[in-house]
């Protein structure tokens, strides 16, 4: 089958809701042709088992955030656009004593519930134990991915997938799932025998894959690798430079609230898109794909 090819048009808008207040901050988008495909991408990260708002007297976010705002928030945008992903980049589990008594079931319902499609693992869903990951994920409705964690000796294997794909409106969107090393930041008695690979090398194998034989237009990461680091730990922004044909990279673990995304070159000077809303459901990330099919292969991706 010959592949699709669709040009980033005019590309990217990208607007973050910060629950409580319910003001939802949006670039202007420039004009839009008609016929262009609008993808919504909706995304969250460390959560941390904040299932209720903070109290209205908390000092620093007083009344926000919570699942039930969240929950509104999606059906909005779904209605506005049917073609709208939802996504979460790892650490749903651990933080308040939700997660102490139920071990993280009430998250992964809760984000079945709000319809989530997919999320990656994040090193707190280690916290009650490898075996307390499988046993969650009966409650869950959605597909937790990673690609860079060699599972096959645990009782993960086969329950965690690389990557997932998904069509909307004639675009096919590949997303796979990076974690962080858990050596020296997880007990092993937690993580098993899970072996972590070098995510750099993982991530431009299943970028090919789901370029050449998935025939993807959009390629998105959920990364737990935290946004930047110095020195030569890999994070979201060395992942972007050093990898070709990630669209965008929504990252965790650093609890990094950026305005807007990041824009950062890849390895054929083409920007990729990298963003991460903080952490304890303050705030939920949204960005907009308007994508036009063309015969020529060349893409462009411009942030607005």
């Amino acid at each position: 089958m010959k592949r699709r090819n669709f040009i980033k048009k005019t590309a990217v808008a990208s607007s973050f809701l910060g629950f409580g207040s319910f003001s939802l901050l949006n670039s202007s988008l420039t004009k839009v042709e008609e016929d262009a495909k609008q993808i919504t991408i909706l995304h969250t990260n460390d959560v941390h088992s904040h299932i209720e708002a903070f109290s209205n007297t908390h000092a620093k976010y007083p009344g926000r955030g919570g699942a039930a705002r969240r929950y509104a928030y999606i059906n909005m945008v779904k209605k506005e656009n049917p073609n709208t992903l939802v996504l979460d980049a790892g650490d749903a589990f651990q933080g308040t004593p939700y997660f102490n008594f139920y071990g993280g079931e009430l998250e992964y319902k809760l984000m079945s519930k709000m319809g989530y499609h997919a999320s990656t693992i994040g090193n707190h869903e280690f916290d009650n134990g490898i075996e307390n990951i499988a046993a969650q994920l009966a409650h869950a409705d959605f597909k937790l991915l990673n690609a860079n964690y060699n599972l096959k000796n645990t009782i993960l294997d086969g329950l965690v997938k690389p990557y997932q794909t998904y069509e909307m409106d004639g675009v096919k969107i590949g997303v796979f799932g990076l974690g962080i090393e858990l050596n020296g930041l997880v007990s092993k008695k937690l993580y098993k025998e899970t072996e972590y690979i070098d995510p750099v090398d993982v991530a431009k194998d299943t970028v090919k894959k789901l370029k050449n034989e998935e025939e993807c237009d959009l390629v998105i990461c959920l990364s737990h690798l935290g946004f930047n680091y110095s020195g030569r730990k890999i994070c979201d922004v060395k992942l972007a430079q050093q990898t070709r044909d990630i669209d965008l990279i929504i990252g965790g673990h650093t609890h990094t609230f950026l305005e807007k995304p990041s824009l950062i070159e890849n390895l054929d000077f083409k920007n990729v898109l990298v963003n991460q809303v903080g952490w304890a459901g303050l705030n939920m990330g949204r960005i907009d794909f308007y994508m036009k099919k063309e015969k020529a292969s060349k893409e462009t991706l411009i942030e607005l």
